[in-house]
């Protein structure tokens, strides 16, 4: 049976969108990449198929691999290189507005009059993504990890950040898959041209909490199925910050 692999993906984009609970015409933006967004970016770039009757199966497998999502500073505006543990810049964001005319309503009627939405987008974030599929993790076709990090250095599809516009600045896939966290982390620290010796700790993330009490909020971004109905499932975080004491590598 196979160890425990880790991956290490990093998501560099002038746009970002990382919708949790958007609703009606305002589509918001998270933070930080959410777990659904990855698992579509996934099987995207496997080609999975969600009108086939084995996605959700597909789906399910993308979901159980456990996901770290961690905020890379990137370059402030006097040039100096990103440092860990540096407080990053703001996240900055952008509402986009748009009119829209002719969309169908509930009923399945096309209503002629004119709809506003707003959709927000994150401007030039920078993250990166620890993956680990636990022992004997597998595709139901059989493969393993290997498949998913074939399958992002040659996508079957394209793949963004949340939407269509939100194009990669840089390969998706840092490195992996390997056998220890350590080495996918600081594969993405070399992918995101950090220091490769920086701990964990001194940088935000978001990590999947094993019980319901070591978690600090939950989001609705575990994918089941993205056919119709577009179906998830609650899951439960923990967030770290650099200047917490208790948080460690």
């Amino acid at each position: 049976m196979s160890p425990e692999q880790h991956l290490a993906l990093l998501l560099d984009a002038p746009l970002q969108s990382w919708g949790f609970a958007s609703r009606f015409q305002r589509r918001t933006t998270g933070l930080h990449p959410t777990k659904s967004a990855v698992s579509g970016l996934l099987a995207a770039a496997l080609g999975v198929d969600k009108h086939a009757s084995d996605e959700p199966a597909f789906i399910a497998a993308l979901g159980r691999l456990r996901f770290c999502a961690v905020t890379l500073p990137r370059p402030d505006p006097a040039n100096r290189a990103p440092q860990p543990g540096r407080r990053p810049l703001p996240q900055r964001r952008l509402e986009d507005y748009h009119t829209v005319r002719g969309t169908r309503k509930a009923s399945g009627k096309i209503d002629d009059g004119t709809v506003q939405t707003y959709r927000h987008y994150l401007l030039d974030a920078r993250f990166g993504v620890l993956l680990t599929a636990p022992v004997g993790w597998q595709l139901p076709d059989g493969r393993g990890p290997d498949a998913l990090a074939a399958a992002l250095r040659d996508p079957v599809w394209g793949v963004w950040f949340g939407r269509k516009c939100c194009r990669p600045a840089a390969p998706v896939l840092a490195g992996g898959p390997y056998a220890g966290f350590a080495a996918a982390w600081q594969a993405l620290l070399r992918a995101a041209r950090l220091p490769e010796d920086a701990p964990l700790h001194a940088f935000t993330r978001v990590e999947e909490a094993d019980s319901f009490g070591t978690g600090v909020d939950t989001l609705n971004d575990q994918p089941v199925t993205f056919s119709k109905p577009n179906t998830h499932a609650p899951r439960r975080i923990r967030v770290h910050h650099p200047l917490e004491p208790h948080a460690h590598l």
